[in-house]
């Protein structure tokens, strides 16, 4: 299927934020596990969401609608180690906490895990926090074009577990495009296509 996304609402303040009646799909995720990347990847295009070598580029909730599947993307704030300052990192805790309590057209928050790394207690932290609103989590394990097989597996079977979900969390590569018919599948489920 050809799919296009297109960038069609930044917002940097919580009085910024509005409701629009198509389904979304949060991304979430530290600050350099490859959110931009996989936007880009999605996309087709090298250049839609800014890739920089410093983390935490990624300063606003950005909204990207897909078509003609007709539901958002939603790349939130990196968390982690962003070089800001920690009133920056609280307003961003904040904008994203109101983003998403009580978002009835959030359907789902796709979170990133580098799949180079254990599961670290930031990203537990998040998952957890996710589910205790009631909001379904698809684990995306970014990178995977850079850990052995066994290793991927292994840490596939371990977010498994941790979320307790039927299905493996998706191997994705930007730089590959592995795994992206299948993260297009997950997306489409969670969106109610």
């Amino acid at each position: 299927m050809n799919r296009t996304i297109e960038l069609v609402k930044t917002i940097y303040e919580i009085k910024q934020l509005e409701d629009f009646d198509e389904p979304q799909i949060a991304l979430a995720g530290r600050s350099n596990v490859g959110k931009s990347s996989l936007v880009n990847r999605l996309a087709g295009r090298k250049s839609l969401a800014k890739i920089s070598s410093k983390p935490g580029k990624t300063r606003s909730l950005n909204y990207y609608r897909v078509q003609p599947d007709g539901y958002f993307l939603v790349d939130l704030p990196g968390y982690g180690y962003a070089k800001c300052s920690k009133q920056e990192r609280i307003k961003w805790a904040k904008l994203i906490e109101a983003y998403m309590k009580d978002n009835k057209s959030l359907k789902a928050v796709a979170v990133l895990l580098d799949s180079r790394l254990s599961p670290q207690k930031i990203d537990l932290e998040l998952t957890a926090y996710v589910r205790s609103l009631g909001i379904p989590v698809i684990p995306v394990l970014t990178k995977a074009d850079k850990p052995k097989q066994r290793e991927l597996a292994q840490l596939q079977k371990q977010w498994q577990d941790i979320l307790q979900q039927d299905k493996a969390p998706v191997l994705f590569s930007s730089k590959t495009g592995k795994g992206e018919e299948k993260l297009w599948n997950r997306l489409g489920e969670h969106a109610g296509l």
